[in-house]
């Protein structure tokens, strides 16, 4: 396994969108549908560019993708973010490759005048690890939302201020 370069790659290419598609549905954690709208965000990034509203970050290992992150800006806002998606490959799970890439995104949108990012999970036990690796990256858990997703899975929303 060769090092990961930092800082990540920013521009998405027409390679990504199935390699994002490849890394969601690998982790077992998303229907078919979010690993759908996952593969949708990087090709309307592709297509509209900026002014899609969806920014990425890249980990690559040679020429495999690994990791990544979604992030944009939230309409009628001063300065929030939403992380829509920060997703590494099983196989690199562990590594501390999340961390870094969750580091990396917020250095961004801090760049970008961000000042407070907000990620949203499902409070289901599945996604027990999830949610303890928010709070592990300093984020607080700010709202539940209770039956959000469908009975017995509620939506919880974490912020941090960056």
């Amino acid at each position: 396994m060769n090092a990961l370069p930092t800082p990540f790659r920013s521009l998405p290419t027409i390679a990504d969108a199935p390699a994002v598609e490849r890394i969601v549905a690998a982790t077992n954690f998303f229907n078919p549908a979010e690993v759908r709208i996952a593969r949708e965000l990087v090709e309307e990034r592709l297509a509209r560019g900026e002014a899609s509203g969806y920014f990425f970050l890249f980990a690559d290992d040679g020429e495999e993708r690994v990791g990544y992150s979604c992030f944009g800006p939230i309409d009628g806002t001063a300065s929030s973010f939403d992380l829509f998606w920060i997703a590494v490959d099983p196989s690199r799970q562990g590594t501390g490759l999340g961390r870094r890439l969750m580091a990396a995104s917020e250095r961004e949108i801090a760049r970008m005048g961000g000042t407070r990012v907000y990620v949203e999970t499902s409070s289901r036990e599945q996604y027990a690890p999830t949610r303890a690796f928010y709070l592990a990256c300093g984020y607080q858990e700010v709202a539940v939302l209770p039956e959000f997703y469908g009975p017995g899975d509620g939506k919880v929303i974490f912020c941090r201020v960056v």
